[in-house]
């Protein structure tokens, strides 16, 4: 195992890019995903931590306290099994979707039923939600895992309310892996989600450390360059008419 490590570790970063999608082909995207949250959940010592979703989505949201969601029907796309919204406690009901939501009921019973979040399993194709049902629907590094873009896009759409909010981070110039096959930039987000909504707040910044990717929002530095990695924060409500 060291000997295969230690020769990943020798291939160049652009050999690495290159064949990061012909890598992406013959892994088993759901597989690649329980193994990061099994991983996850061994370093947290077997209870999965979510205390900075609230700091990291009231800023993406511009606001300072949940108020703004008080009797409101929210959900987080890509929710995965930590229990992202168990601090939006004003809101009258809170869903989580995700494609490995039954898997994570199975494989996290104890997380999951601690959150008093509501669980949708969505598939590649269907968010399994009525249509204009949502007032606000948050997302977080998870339109790049799914396996059609435009499709999942029409989904959030369709299932939030008109003159609902989308509040979304997205991760820019990301090489395609395993876990996230989308390579996102702004081009493609405005042409297949952006478009049809009204912007409220548009942001841009560039990564902070591995250790606090976001920290440029936070300090108010929103300088990027077209083309490389970055995070974009978006609030934007759909038309209601």
């Amino acid at each position: 195992m060291k000997i295969l490590t230690k020769a990943k570790d020798a291939i160049p970063k652009p050999i690495k890019e290159f064949l990061l999608p012909i890598r992406c082909l013959i892994s088993n995207k759901y597989v690649s995903e329980m193994a990061f949250w099994n991983k996850r959940l061994e370093i947290d010592h077997g209870i999965f931590q979510n205390f900075w979703y609230e700091r990291l989505m009231l800023a993406m949201a511009g606001e300072l306290d949940e108020t703004f969601l008080t009797g409101k029907i929210i959900a987080d796309f890509g929710c995965g099994p930590r229990g992202s919204l168990t601090w939006a406690s004003s809101a009258s009901l809170r869903i989580g979707i995700d494609v490995l939501a039954d898997r994570y009921a199975d494989n996290f019973r104890s997380n999951v039923i601690s959150y008093c979040i509501k669980y949708a399993a969505s598939t590649e194709k269907v968010i399994p939600i009525p249509s204009d049902f949502v007032d606000i629907i948050f997302t977080l590094n998870a339109l790049d895992h799914v396996d059609s873009f435009p499709t999942m896009c029409k989904e959030i759409l369709r299932v939030l309310k008109p003159g609902g909010d989308l509040i979304a981070s997205f991760n820019l110039e990301e090489p395609a892996a395993p876990c996230e096959p989308q390579k996102l930039n702004e081009q493609i987000i405005r042409q297949h989600l952006l478009d049809f909504l009204k912007l409220k707040a548009y942001r841009i910044s560039k990564r902070g450390p591995e250790n606090d990717l976001y920290a440029p929002f936070f300090e108010g530095d929103l300088s990027y360059k077209k083309g490389e990695k970055g995070f974009l924060w978006v609030r934007a409500s759909k038309p209601t008419s």
